[in-house]
């Protein structure tokens, strides 16, 4: 990728600026987006994960957002080489990814993660657990193949999601972040295609967002005033990629307005190709409409840098390079604060300083094989 001297300078003016969630600056407008690597045996990071966060760091990136971490709940995942964010030696392990990507000059957030009816029952770490969702429902299926949460089930989920994040800030992380998105557990109930409860959890789209909204809050009360709390939403889910929260602008506001009335600092708006227009008749994101909608603080994500979107990863398929004009110009216009960067950091640790430093030339396309490895 071929860049002029005035294009490099401008990336490095408008990506290096310092900004604001809550009661954290993060050094620049770089974030690295979460990505499930599954090295984490016995769901503890280590000494490899550590340099893995650290390395991004010392290269310039402002704010990591971890891989998803199975918040204390036995149903909340279904690998035991996923990290979990409970447990002494596993929060033993993530202290020292945070205390290393600070000595790197970054800042961290862990991302808490249930995947609710994403769950196959008979996988560790915990075999013998249900998948549970709001009706019991996978997506796409009409018929119950799983547990519909009672009370008591949400209160527990939600009391476990609490406590990782009053855990994160016990270890030192400078904010958390709830992954709200893709068709796990808590988009699960943000979606009519997913959630047919009759009863206070269920309905109406503001109805749907009480379960995330209770997380939110609970969140909220057990973590200091100032440390921030972000929330991750998409309206895309895996096996629904046209799966919709929100047709149109108010029915956007109407679920984001509850979530941040709750608490929510900042919101990282996931699309698979941050180009793309949310709403007919303007060429906002949808990190962009809910910036405008909410007020808060916004990180974009989606192919940041390459051609292709990030499924085809999974299939083994590359990308190439894609230049980052459009997205300086909207970072410029202030459409959104934050952007984040998967594939391409996955690629190469480097890619925040070559970016920074104008060195676009030395930059590589996305090769699937990156996958395997934690470079």
């Amino acid at each position: 990728m071929t860049v002029t001297q005035p294009a490099a300078a401008r990336a490095a003016q408008i990506l290096s600026r310092p900004t604001v969630i809550n009661g954290l600056t993060v050094p620049n407008r770089i974030v690295m987006a979460p990505m499930t690597r599954m090295f984490s045996p016995g769901g503890v990071p280590g000494e490899d994960v550590v340099s893995y966060y650290s390395r991004r760091a010392a290269a310039g990136v402002g704010l990591v957002v971890t891989e998803g971490t199975y918040v204390g709940h036995e149903s909340a995942g279904q690998s035991d080489r996923v990290p979990r964010f409970h447990g002494e030696e596993q929060l033993a392990g993530w202290a020292k990814v945070a205390d290393a990507v600070h000595a790197a000059g970054g800042t961290i957030v862990p991302q808490l993660w249930h995947i609710g009816m994403v769950r196959q029952q008979g996988q560790p770490p915990f075999a013998e657990a249900p998948a549970v969702g709001p009706s019991g429902l996978r997506i796409g299926a009409d018929e119950a193949t799983g547990k519909a949460m009672t009370q008591s089930d949400l209160d527990d989920v939600i009391g476990a999601f609490a406590e990782a994040a009053a855990d994160a800030e016990r270890i030192g992380f400078d904010g958390v972040e709830i992954h709200g998105a893709h068709g796990y557990l808590v988009d699960q109930f943000l979606w009519s295609g997913t959630n047919r409860r009759s009863d206070a959890y269920g309905g109406d789209p503001v109805a749907r967002t009480k379960f995330g909204a209770e997380i939110v809050a609970a969140v909220r009360e057990r973590v200091s005033p100032d440390f921030p709390v972000i929330f991750r939403y998409s309206q895309w889910k895996q096996e629904a990629y046209d799966a919709r929260l929100a047709e149109t602008p108010e029915e956007l506001e109407a679920i984001l307005a509850p979530l941040a009335a709750a608490g929510v600092d900042a919101f990282h708006a996931s699309t698979r190709r941050y180009w793309i227009p949310e709403f007919d008749g303007s060429d906002l994101n949808l990190a962009g409409w809910t910036k405008k909608l909410t007020g808060r603080p916004t990180i974009s994500v989606g192919s940041v840098g390459l051609d292709g979107e990030f499924l085809g990863a999974f299939a083994g398929q590359g990308s190439a390079l894609k230049g980052i004009d459009d997205l300086l110009d909207r970072l410029e216009a202030e459409e959104f604060d934050f952007v984040a960067v998967g594939r391409a950091l996955l690629q190469d640790p480097e890619w925040a300083a070559k970016v920074l430093d104008g060195r676009f030339g030395e930059l590589a396309p996305y090769d699937a094989a990156a996958l395997k490895t934690l470079s």
